[in-house]
């Protein structure tokens, strides 16, 4: 008679976890409770051996019994997501993807945020050999209308808030392309909205150029500005789609989906 060995008893724990698992995103595709037969026929597992599971995750929490043979993910899931949503900030997700998307265009990354009218870097990837003196250090700020990734948070502000925008800051520019005048600013936001990213054309620093894209959280809102600051004559229209690709995974570590759109 074979005897167990310290290797099987780690295959038949691998195997339980990967089937607790299984229901776990099986329960997770319905808004309903799901009955046993339903969950036993989606993730192949023979009743017995998910019933037994399943009322092992509903000892702790993972899984509620709404009635006798149906089932609904349980509250501890919502407990242990707030813990992580809590210990999570838009700078420890972006990091990475800000280095990979400096990796693939050689240029500037930068991460923004909104306070009041103007915007706050928070956090850049860059090298020296991008060609391209870094103006604004982190901690740095600039005006809303003046920057791609401040456009597009003015984007999302209802008409009368622009308004009011330009009113209290009189839209002053900084050089001969920037953008100084409301009918001019609401036409660009209009654009904006209608591409999904913006653009620096040489308004806050004349020889730079700049694209951004929005990130998002888990209730929708956009909580950070992704952009790629480059030399006026060396940004490329591909990498708008990087752009705009980096920015969604970022948003996606922060919990948004794609159905909140």
């Amino acid at each position: 008679m074979k005897t167990a060995t310290a290797d099987d008893a780690d295959k038949i724990s691998i195997q339980v976890i990967e089937r607790m698992i299984s229901l776990l995103d099986t329960l997770a595709l319905y808004p309903d409770p799901v009955s046993l037969k339903e969950l036993s026929a989606v993730t192949g597992l023979h009743p017995s051996t998910a019933h037994r599971i399943l009322n092992d995750l509903v000892v702790k929490r993972f899984v509620d019994r709404s009635e006798p043979g149906s089932y609904r993910l349980g509250m501890r899931l919502l407990e242990l997501g707030n813990v992580v949503k809590s210990r999570l900030n838009v700078r420890e997700a972006a990091l990475d993807f800000m280095r990979g998307l400096h990796r693939k265009t050689n240029q500037t990354v930068n991460l923004s945020v909104r306070q009041s009218d103007e915007i706050v870097y928070i956090d850049r990837a860059f090298s020296e050999r991008s060609g391209m003196q870094v103006v604004r250090a982190i901690g740095g700020r600039a005006p809303l209308h003046l920057t791609s990734t401040g456009k597009l948070f003015l984007s999302i502000d209802d008409p009368k808030m622009v308004r009011a925008y330009a009113t209290r800051t009189g839209l002053a520019g900084h050089n001969k392309n920037s953008i100084t005048d409301l009918s001019k600013l609401e036409r660009e936001l209009s654009l904006v909205r209608a591409l999904g990213y913006a653009r620096d054309n040489e308004e806050l620093e004349l020889g730079v150029r700049c694209m951004a894209a929005g990130i998002r959280d888990d209730s929708g809102k956009m909580v950070a500005g992704l952009s790629i600051s480059a030399p006026a004559d060396r940004l490329q229209e591909e990498w708008v789609e990087d752009l705009i690709s980096t920015a969604n995974q970022i948003s996606a570590v922060l919990g948004y989906t794609s159905q909140q759109s």
